[in-house]
């Protein structure tokens, strides 16, 4: 395990949370519960119900996003672990030189400069520590668009791992009728390789109706839509490998899942 790193994650984590709590310092906050319901996985059992609690907030050093997906294989599959269903998480916190300086870093579309890290965890084989810059930028017609460069460690079987990914971010309204859809997702690509991990491109973005706004409820606050999963080499297994070939119809993954979320 890096230690060095995992310790500078959680520190970054506990420095925001702990200022919040002296001096009530968080600026926004939004949390949300998604069902998804997909089919054609790869590596894992073929059909998934998913669920996620996910976590954004917004600080006066930086920025917080957070999420757990607790997923259930249908039928009886199981994945690697010989389990029915299985866990995923992401605690990412972003501190901001901008907001910790008191000074602007804008120059042309960067609107800051941040200290980026992530902490991956769930069943098995998964712990990975990530840190690198983060760059939020103002790009026309984007709500928010952000990219972040990471120097990627990964834990257990694949200790040692030292591969660098660029992780952008976005959302994207279209006003339609009385109601919007929002496109909003992440793109994870490693772009290069490590001898147990190979380079990848993970992509994920949801297409959602605000039904909420559409029915009178309230805007940003019930949608229904898609959720799109590209994922090439998936869990950084090669497609040409003796493992991918092992894995019927290989480790590209390119599936689709219906989606309802709520905001609260």
């Amino acid at each position: 395990m890096n230690r060095t790193l995992s310790s500078l994650i959680l520190a970054g984590g506990l420095l925001a949370g702990g200022q919040a709590v002296a001096g009530e310092l968080m600026h926004w906050q939004n949390n949300s519960l998604t069902y998804l319901y997909g089919q054609d996985f790869k590596i894992d059992p073929e059909i998934q119900q998913t669920v996620t609690f996910e976590h954004a907030s917004g600080w006066n050093i930086g920025d917080l996003f957070f999420f757990v997906d607790t997923i259930k294989y249908n039928t009886d599959a199981t994945n690697g672990a010989g389990d029915g269903h299985t866990f995923y998480g992401e605690f990412s916190p972003r501190l901001s030189f901008g907001k910790l300086f008191g000074s602007k870093l804008e120059i042309g579309p960067i609107k800051d400069v941040l200290l980026a890290m992530t902490y991956e965890f769930g069943e098995d084989d998964v712990e990975s520590y990530l840190i690198g810059p983060g760059f939020d930028l103002a790009i026309p017609g984007f709500d928010y668009f952000s990219l972040n460069f990471y120097n990627r460690q990964t834990d257990g079987k694949r200790d040692g791992d030292n591969v660098w990914q660029i992780t952008p971010v976005w959302s994207y309204t279209i006003p339609v009728g009385k109601s919007d859809i929002v496109i909003d997702g992440f793109m994870d690509w490693v772009v290069d390789n490590d001898d147990s991990y190979h380079a990848n491109l993970h992509f994920n973005p949801q297409i959602k109706y605000d039904l909420g706004k559409a029915l009178s409820w309230g805007d940003k606050q019930l949608y229904v839509g898609i959720e799109y999963d590209y994922w090439s080499d998936k869990y950084g297994i090669d497609d040409d490998s003796f493992l991918g070939d092992e894995i019927l119809g290989g480790t590209d993954q390119n599936t689709a899942s219906l989606l309802v979320k709520a905001h609260f």
